[in-house]
């Protein structure tokens, strides 16, 4: 699974199309998605994460995926994990 964030996991071997095989970060440096602290280099790979996600076609397939396997770290569909966790209060 070169190219994707480590997590970005098929469950389905048989399925033949999984919504990873659209998404904007396939073939981007996974690091970009996973910052290291919260200011400086950080927020810039945030911000080109988050970039990178602006414009993918299955972003909410991503977010969809984060919040219900409660992904606690990086970026996934154009959110961080501070944004997942006030997302899943709201709902809650």
């Amino acid at each position: 699974m070169e190219g994707r964030p480590v997590n970005l996991r098929r469950t389905d071997r048989d399925q033949d199309e999984h919504w990873t095989d659209d998404a904007a970060c396939r073939g981007a440096d996974p690091e970009i998605f996973y910052p290291v602290g919260f200011a400086g280099p950080a927020l810039e790979q945030e911000t080109v994460a988050k970039a990178i996600c602006a414009g993918c076609v299955v972003r909410s397939d991503c977010l969809t995926w984060a919040l219900r396997a409660g992904e606690p770290d990086g970026v996934w569909g154009g959110t961080t994990p501070e944004e997942r966790r006030l997302l899943r209060r709201m709902s809650a």
